[in-house]
């Protein structure tokens, strides 16, 4: 015998049973992602914008140097070129958008919209930086890119702003 607790307007759809656990799971699953992306790209951003070594164009650490580095074994060349115009720049620009891609996804506001520039700059960081990894597999931004996916296609529905706002519209 299964025992089923029956949904409640105030409490939603419970079930005790394996099927609900599910139910209830699934709902959650993109919760750990969501918090580990978030959280990560905020960091990343931080950390970059605090490193001086890295927002330059030449020197030990720098933006420009690694682009330099990478230019001749990266997929796209081109974007590799494009960075080369302004290293400090593109440092600031990919900074700044981890951050607010970071953020975005953290808190759950556009969360598709910053899932989809996470996914971004994963693609643009593995086809430019990462790309010449072997085997692929060891390079983390395909693995960061395939992460961000799923958040593009569901968004954050739970503990978000867009849940929260979603919410007010429906309520008159």
């Amino acid at each position: 015998m299964t025992h089923t607790h029956r949904a409640t307007a105030d409490h939603g759809a419970l079930d005790d049973g394996p099927r609900g656990f599910r139910e209830r799971a699934g709902r959650y699953a993109l919760l750990p992602l969501r918090v580990f992306l978030g959280v990560t790209f905020i960091y990343a951003g931080i950390d970059k914008l605090t490193d001086s070594a890295f927002m330059s164009a030449t020197g030990a650490g720098s933006i420009g140097e690694m682009m330099n580095a990478v230019r001749d074994s990266s997929a796209v060349p081109a974007l590799v070129d494009l960075a080369l115009k302004n290293p400090e720049g593109f440092g600031y620009a990919i900074a700044l958008g981890e951050l607010a891609v970071g953020i975005g996804t953290l808190i759950g506001l556009f969360a598709r919209l910053a899932a989809l520039g996470g996914a971004l700059i994963s693609l643009s960081l593995w086809l430019t930086v990462s790309w010449q990894t072997d085997p692929y597999y060891y390079g983390n931004d395909l693995a960061y890119l395939m992460a961000w996916l799923p958040l593009v296609l569901a968004g954050a529905s739970l503990f978000s702003l867009d849940a929260l706002i979603a919410a007010r519209r429906r309520t008159p």
